[in-house]
């Protein structure tokens, strides 16, 4: 990537073509600076058509994540927050976990237009484009240890719920622990992710860098990239989804919620939860941290965010683990 990568991608935002020529004197710069910085582009995974006297154009429109769009968003609480933009970044977690380290404020934000290498739960990589995925880290930081944080996976889970409502999107659903799920054609799609981490002790002040991937538009070939059934925002809405306005929502709802989870912990948000859960009363697989497969029926979750489930031997509770719907043999 060059530095004029992501100038050159602001102007061909508008998914019309834009002679190269034009471009190299708008930024006074020779033709061959636009062609490195097209290839540059190109190199992040960007599709980027050219055509031979009409120029360069993306494959369609798309709104460009912009640090003064999203503060103009949020509005009158804009100055709570401490939002960053950064056009690409391997991780928005590893980097907010290095500021977080060196004293970054309470409440920051950092969000990526292009996130190469993110992370999802169990070493997995979330897969992301331009335009496609909204992708982001929010960090709070709590009076609390970490021993008494949990359940907050499940808490960010319902400010994401609240959120997609906010664009009249009422078909999502939880999957415990950490999921966003939408039942398409009888089958559970995820449309959105959630992996915190956790720094401090476990017992005096802690901090939780909140990552979030949420689909926006995927394209074919990004859902074929993906190792699981996936589904987009825009399957679900004729409305034009802007990055800026949504994430500011979601930043908005994220405060709120996480300001309630400190104060009385998972228990006053359990039931809005169970409200949301894809699995309830269904009978599940639950792959536990040690490998191990158990088969039951969920019965939600208690006020500590925990999993119930009832087997064979009994109710079991599980604080982490993999589910599943069990498929009829």
């Amino acid at each position: 990537m060059t530095p004029l990568t992501f100038p050159v991608l602001s102007i061909l935002s508008d998914g019309k073509f834009h002679s190269g020529e034009i471009m190299a004197k708008n930024f006074n710069v020779s033709r061959a600076a636009i062609w490195h910085a097209i290839s540059g582009a190109e190199k992040l995974g960007v599709e980027v058509f050219s055509v031979r006297g009409k120029g360069y154009r993306l494959t369609q429109s798309l709104d460009l994540i912009v640090e003064n769009k999203v503060k103009q968003a949020i509005g009158e609480m804009a100055n709570l927050f401490n939002v960053t933009v950064l056009d690409v970044v391997d991780s928005t977690n590893d980097y907010l976990k290095n500021a977080a380290v060196n004293g970054h404020p309470h409440a920051s934000c950092v969000v990526s237009n292009i996130q190469t290498h993110g992370k999802g739960r169990r070493g997995r990589q979330w897969q992301s484009a331009l335009g496609e995925n909204l992708t982001f880290s929010f960090l709070w930081r709590f009076t609390k240890g970490a021993a008494a944080l949990s359940g907050l996976s499940l808490a960010v889970g319902i400010a994401l719920i609240r959120s997609l409502k906010k664009l009249d999107i009422h078909q999502a659903l939880l999957k415990w622990p950490n999921d966003i799920l939408v039942e398409d054609g009888g089958v559970y799609k995820k449309l959105a992710g959630i992996l915190i981490e956790l720094q401090g002790d476990m017992d005096g002040q802690s901090a939780a860098i909140i990552g979030i991937g949420i689909n926006l538009n995927l394209s074919k070939k990004q859902v074929a990239k993906i190792d699981q059934p996936a589904v987009s925002i825009n399957q679900f809405t004729t409305e034009s989804i802007d990055p800026n306005n949504f994430l500011a929502i979601i930043i908005k709802n994220l405060a709120e919620v996480l300001a309630i989870f400190e104060d009385s912990g998972f228990t006053s948000l359990k039931d809005e939860w169970l409200s949301y859960d894809a699995f309830q009363d269904k009978v599940i697989n639950i792959t536990s941290g040690d490998g191990n497969l158990i088969q039951g029926r969920s019965q939600g979750v208690d006020n500590f965010g925990s999993l119930q489930v009832v087997t064979d031997a009994g109710v079991k509770t599980y604080a982490s683990g993999e589910i599943s719907i069990r498929k009829a043999e």
